[in-house]
C-alpha cells in the first residue's frame, strides 16, 4: 500500500506538533486552528496505526512511537529545506532584510544568535535599526521588526516569539550584597531604574514586602544601560530576564532573593498585514521563533571555530558559577 499521498499532508502539521508538543502553538504557527491541527494527526495515527501524542488535561507528550517518526520528519523536512532554500538562491542572489527592534534586545539577545542565522541563510544581508520609537512599515522603511507588547497592532501581523519576567539583580562586588538575605534588605541597597512600565514598587508588592518607602534611584531611559550600570557596581536593578541572561551566564550580575515577576507584555515579529513576508522575511521570522526557544544566550567563546569551543559545540571548563536566589 503506498501511504506517500495519504502521509504527506499531515506529516509537516505533525512535525510542528511534535517540536510544539502542544496543538494551539502548532496552530498559531500553521495559521491553522488546533482543531485542524488535531484532525490532521488522528489522521495520522489511523493511517499508521499506533498512537503518536498521549492527551491529558494539561496538553499532549509524545509517545515512543511518536518521537521516533518526529525524529524522521524533522531529518526530512530539514533536508527538503536545506535543499529548497539553495533551489531559492541559485546562482548567489543576495537578499536584503531591514528590521527594526529595540537597542536592548538587539544587544543582550539578538546580536549573540545573528552569527547561527548567517551560518544558515548566508545569501540574506541585514540592516537592523534600534529605537524605541514605534516604526513605520511603509516602502521606504523596514519590513519586520521585533516588538515589545500586548501583541495586537492595528495594521499588524504578530507572531509571538517569546514571554519575560523581572527579578533583582546586582554586581557580586556591589558593597553590602552579602547582607541580603530576603527581599526587603533589596531597598537598603542604591537602586538603579529604566522607563519600564513595570519597576521596582510592582515588583516589591509581588515579594509581599508592603510599607516599604523607596529611595532616590538612578534612572536610565534605555535598560542596556541600567544592566551595564549594575555590572559596573552602580546599584541593584530590576533586570527583564531576556536581557539581563548574557550577564548572568557570566557572572557579572547575580540575581538576588525573591520571586520572579511575570512581565506585562511579551515579544513578537510583527509586519504589515496587508502584505505577506518576503522569503527573507519569512526565513528571518521562522528562525527567531526557533531561538525563542532557547533561553540561554550564546557565549563568544561558543561559536564554531573560538577557543573554548570543539566542534562548534562548547567545551566544559568547570563548573557553572550559581546565581543566588
Amino acid at each position: 500500500m503506498n501511504l506517500r499521498p495519504a502521509l504527506l499532508p499531515a506529516l509537516g502539521v505533525f512535525a510542528a506538533a511534535a517540536r510544539h508538543q502542544n496543538f494551539a502553538h502548532a496552530a498559531e504557527e500553521l495559521h491553522l486552528t488546533a482543531s485542524a491541527v488535531s484532525h490532521h494527526v488522528r489522521r495520522l495515527e489511523s493511517l499508521l496505526g499506533v498512537v503518536l501524542f498521549q492527551r491529558h488535561a494539561r496538553g499532549v507528550k509524545l509517545t515512543a512511537e511518536g518521537r521516533q517518526l518526529a525524529d524522521a520528519a524533522n531529518a526530512a523536512l530539514g533536508d527538503i529545506e536545506a535543499v529548497a532554500t539553495h533551489l531559492r538562491h541559485a546562482g548567489g542572489r543576495i537578499m536584503a532584510l531591514r528590521i527594526t527592534t529595540l537597542h536592548s534586545l538587539a544587544y543582550c539577545w539578538l546580536l549573540p544568535r545573528l552569527p547561527r542565522f548567517c551560518a544558515r541563510h548566508p545569501h540574506v544581508r541585514l540592516h537592523v535599526d534600534t529605537g524605541i520609537a514605534l516604526t513605520r512599515f511603509d516602502d521606504d522603511g523596514p519590513e519586520l521588526g521585533i516588538r515589545h507588547g500586548p501583541g495586537h497592532w492595528p495594521g499588524l501581523t504578530a507572531h509571538h516569539l517569546m514571554d519575560d519576567e523581572l527579578f533583582p539583580v546586582a554586581s557580586p562586588a556591589l558593597p553590602g550584597i552579602d547582607a541580603v538575605q530576603e527581599p526587603r534588605q533589596i531597598a537598603q541597597l542604591p537602586l538603579v531604574t529604566d522607563l519600564a512600565l513595570q519597576g521596582w514598587r510592582d515588583w516589591f508588592r509581588a515579594a509581599g514586602v508592603r510599607g516599604l518607602r523607596l529611595p532616590q534611584m538612578h534612572s536610565f531611559n534605555d535598560s542596556t544601560d541600567a544592566m551595564r550600570a549594575a555590572v559596573y557596581g552602580v546599584g541593584a536593578a530590576l533586570a527583564r530576564k531576556l536581557v539581563a541572561q548574557p550577564y548572568l551566564q557570566r557572572y557579572e550580575l547575580v540575581r538576588l532573593p525573591g520571586p520572579a515577576l511575570k512581565a506585562r507584555f511579551s515579544y513578537y515579529a510583527v509586519h504589515p498585514a496587508h502584505r505577506p513576508p518576503s522569503a527573507a522575511a519569512q526565513v528571518f521570522i521562522d528562525w527567531l521563533k526557533e531561538e525563542a526557544r532557547d533561553e540561554r544566550t550564546p557565549l563568544p567563546n561558543d561559536l564554531p571555530g573560538r577557543a573554548g569551543s570543539e566542534n562548534g559545540k562548547p567545551v566544559a571548563s568547570g563548573k557553572r558559577r550559581a546565581s543566588r536566589g
